[in-house]
């Protein structure tokens, strides 16, 4: 498994790039890193854990292109967007596109550290949550039809005889479905499953 410590560069000077990614390895983080935008949208993965160093002025893809290919992926990997002089707007604009962090060349050891630390814990957060995003979907996808059916009439506070009448099966029927709900969806009680649901967005907007 990929370590959350992963830092990918990005950036189209060799010198530059290798200079980076020699200073992170030297501090313990795990470094791949590319030649251009396109070589790592390539290569990227959709679950890959860990943060992003971007350089703004690359051929083809500029860094902040690359950061709206991200976007349109749902990758929610932190960016960090690397500068040069006189980029402040373009610094900007990838800010309120969603990176969390700027850093101005020629910058200093510890300021791309502390950068990159804070987007590490970013990144570790926005993969456990992918995780166990993942782990409801695929729960989800074991209910049966009906298994689904009766999940979202207890997830809006159906009792079991309402249930039974909305679906046009027996209050026993239910109870059985609604067991096995709780089983496959690993819900510690009827709170938690409701919580599931929620989170799932299984439940009607009116509700």
């Amino acid at each position: 498994m990929t370590s959350v410590s992963q830092v990918y560069v990005v950036d189209d000077d060799e010198g530059a790039r290798e200079s980076l990614a020699a200073l992170l390895g030297s501090t313990g983080h795990e470094v791949k890193a590319f030649p251009s935008g396109v070589e790592f949208l390539e290569a990227l993965e959709p679950d890959w854990p860990g943060c992003v160093i971007l350089d703004v002025r690359m051929p083809v893809l500029s860094g902040l292109q690359v950061q709206e290919k991200l976007v349109e992926r749902k990758c929610k990997l932190p960016v960090i967007i690397v500068t040069g002089h006189g980029d402040l707007p373009i610094a900007v604009k990838a800010m309120k596109a969603g990176a969390i962090d700027f850093i101005e060349k020629p910058f200093e050891e510890e300021v791309i550290l502390e950068s990159i630390k804070n987007a590490l814990a970013i990144g570790e957060r926005v993969h456990e949550e992918n995780t166990i995003e993942a782990d409801l979907k695929r729960r989800i996808e074991q209910l049966t039809p009906r298994e689904h059916e009766v999940l979202v009439q207890v997830a809006m506070g159906h009792p079991n005889k309402v249930v039974a009448y909305e679906l046009g099966i027996s209050p026993r029927t239910v109870e059985i479905h609604r067991a096995r709900v709780i089983e496959k969806m690993n819900a510690r009680n009827l709170s938690h499953l409701v919580r599931l649901a929620i989170r799932a967005g299984l439940l009607p907007d009116d509700v």
